[in-house]
Formats: structure tokens, sequence, C-alpha cells
């Protein structure tokens, strides 16, 4: 076996120009594709990590059914005993109760549909970057009447300035119509045009007792430190919450349509992906092919020299290995260093491609990581084309005949 990897070893630099070739094409193609999933993978979950501390939570707490069908009918009580099950949770590092009630909003002449959402201002800021997207003005206090922050193209739509009162028309949780006069202290963008254009937030006690709702709450937002504690912190705080009625949803059950932008856009990428993968085996195998027809005379006097064919199977089987292992590894290698180039050095985009990204709710960034699956993936994968590339070439050379291979020109 030893003397079999020698003549390998050997046998693929005696025509240096193709070995290298192939190394270098088998090394490019690695390294394009480790250095695109990892930007893909790298941006993806930059962008989940933006929009669920900007909003959503990574879990939310609900009542069955309010996913498909929100109302405050299916609130539930924010009460002291759901408040130590969290605070026991160790993956949990805050959390912060929420309600959503759809309204209808006047200015003088302007009127439009809108969706108030109240939020405990202290609990908000340690898991969300909400109020952190003020743009002019200040925040609404709880003690100083019913103030309100409001979407910046919402405040255009109503031709409104800060410091206005708006009318405020919503349905309590009795059924029976209330309304307010709600004034407004500032404004802010989330990047998101339906965010912007449709949502008013408000301290949540407010908007409890403009609803008639007490301590009742639609959802729970929580926050975790990565993405990794998903579905542990799930399954743990599932169990304890199960006796009390209410489920946990992780962030994409609760966006499914930003889950479904970024699926879209990855199966893109993988099928560009495997086309190169299928393009590289197509040059192994135009590679060992040429290779082994060319050494067929060679190959038949070895045979009839009594070498057992099995172990000339074997050399051109390690050949073929030494080339792929080294255009892999130095492929791995060099998109390595891009990833980790890129992850130190983000790219930002300004102006109209700034724009598109945020249009479809992401960030105008794009950068990488360095998660192993991705190199193990991409060698597998490789090194699978590679084996069906090889085959062909391995069957012309199992079925060869010594006195064929040496008549052979």
């Amino acid at each position: 076996m030893r003397l079999l990897i020698k003549l390998a070893w050997r046998n693929i630099w005696r025509n240096r120009r193709r070995s290298i070739i192939t190394i270098l094409a088998v090394a490019f193609a690695v390294m394009l594709t480790v250095a695109t999933r990892g930007l893909q993978l790298g941006t993806y979950e930059v962008n989940i990590q933006s929009v669920v501390r900007l909003y959503s939570g990574f879990l939310q707490i609900q009542r069955p059914g309010y996913q498909d069908n929100p109302t405050l009918r299916k609130s539930f009580p924010y009460t002291k005993k759901l408040r130590s099950i969290l605070d026991s949770q160790a993956l949990i590092t805050g959390y912060a109760p929420r309600v959503y009630a759809d309204a209808l909003i006047s200015y003088r002449d302007n009127s439009y549909g809108t969706m108030l959402v109240g939020i405990d201002l202290e609990r908000e800021r340690k898991i969300s970057n909400l109020l952190k997207k003020i743009r002019q003005g200040r925040e609404p206090e709880s003690g100083r009447g019913n103030e309100i922050l409001i979407g910046e193209k919402l405040l255009k739509n109503l031709n409104a300035q800060i410091g206005d009162s708006i009318i405020v028309l919503v349905q309590g949780f009795d059924g029976f119509l209330r309304d307010s006069f709600c004034k407004i202290t500032g404004t802010f963008r989330m990047g998101s045009d339906e965010f912007d254009r449709t949502v008013i937030l408000m301290p949540i006690h407010t908007l409890q007792e403009l609803l008639g709702l007490e301590n009742r709450v639609s959802v729970i937002a929580i926050s975790l430190e990565k993405l990794d504690h998903l579905e542990p912190a799930k399954k743990s705080l599932q169990k304890a919450l199960t006796p009390l009625n209410l489920n946990v949803l992780t962030w994409d059950e609760v966006m499914p349509s930003f889950k479904q932008s970024i699926e879209l856009d990855n199966i893109g990428g993988i099928l560009f992906l495997a086309i190169l993968v299928i393009v590289v085996a197509f040059g192994i195998l135009n590679t060992v092919l040429m290779s082994v027809t060319e050494r067929f005379r060679e190959f038949g006097i070895i045979l009839a020299l009594g070498m057992p064919q099995r172990k000339l199977v074997t050399l051109v089987a390690f050949e073929i290995l030494f080339l792929v292992f080294i255009g892999i590894s130095a492929g791995n290698l060099l998109g390595g260093l891009v990833n980790w180039y890129i992850i130190h050095h983000p790219i930002e985009f300004s102006g109209e491609f700034a724009a598109i990204y945020e249009e479809y709710g992401f960030l105008p960034i794009m950068t990488s990581t360095l998660k192993l699956h991705i190199f193990v993936n991409t060698t597998l994968s490789v090194l699978a084309a590679a084996f069906v590339a090889s085959l062909y070439p391995l069957r012309k050379v199992a079925k060869l005949e010594p006195l064929k291979g040496i008549r052979y020109t």
C-alpha cells in the first residue's frame, strides 16, 4: 500500500501543468463555495439578530391561536407567577410585555387605520432597539397623559406635527368603542415601510387603561444571548408554561414572511453552488480520463508483468484523491481567509442599494461566518462530485486487458 501511495504521488506530477490546473480548479470552486456560503449565512444571522432585537424578540409567549387570529380576547394575565417563571429561565436575558390593538386615528380631515402597540418602556430597552429608532422628539412618559410615538410616514400622511393631538378610536376588551386624545411626542423610523406608516407606540399601562384590559397583555417578547440558544430556551420555557395554557413561538414562527424571504435567497445560493460543483466534477472527469487514456499502454505492460487489476485501480484512485484533497485543502484555507476578512471588514451598502435592502427588511450590510459546517459540507460535496466523476475512468481501468492496453495508440 505504501508503494502504491508513493507511485500515485509521483504520477500526479508527471504532467505538472495538468495537475496544477486541476488542483487550482478544485481550490477555486471550494474557495468560492466556502466564501459564498459564509457570506450568505453570516448575513442571514446578522439580519435575524437585527430583526429580533429590533422588534419581534427571539421568542414570544402567546395564547394558542393568537398568531393566526390576533384579538384582545386572546390576551392573557401578566401575573406574578408568570414573571417568576420567566425570571427562573437561565437562557432568558430579558422579556417585555406588549399589547396590540387595531385602531382608527384622525387628525383634522385625515383618518387612517393603524396598530397601537403598548410597551413597557423600561423592559423594552433591555430586549429591543425600538426606542433607539426615535428620529425626532422624545419618547412618551406613562405619567403624562396619553402620549404616543408615531411612525414618520404616518405623521406625514396625517399632515400633523410633533406636539399635535390626534383622536384614537378603538374597540375595548368589553366590545364597546372607546376614544381618546393622544399627544404626539416624537417620531420613529424602523426602515420598514409598512411599520413606519401603520404603527403607533405608547406606554403599555396607557393602552391597557384605554382598552379596559387591566393587567392583560397580548404577547411577551423574550431576548436571548444568541440564536444558538433558541431551541433549548423554547423547549424549557414551553414545558414550564404548558400548565398556564400558553405557547412559546420562535422568531420564524412569528415572522414567517421574513423566514420565507431568507429561505428563497438561500435556495438560490445553493443552486448556484451546486452548478459550480457539477462544473468542477466535469473538470475532474476530463483530467482523470485524459490521464488514464494516455497511459493505457503503460497500464497494459504493468498488467502483463503481473500487477493485479485491483491494485492498478487503487493506484489511479489514490492519484485522484491526492488531486482532490490538495485542492480542497487549499480552497478551504483561502475561503476561510476570505470569510475572516469579511467578518472584520463587513461590506456596507449606501444609496440605492441600501434603500432596496431596507425595503425588503434587510440591513444594508453583508458579513460572513466561520461556522464549521460550511467547511464540512463543502468538503463532502466536492468529494462526492469527485467520486461520481471518477467512476467512469476507474471502470475503464478495471476493464482494461493487458494486450489491448499494450496495442492502444
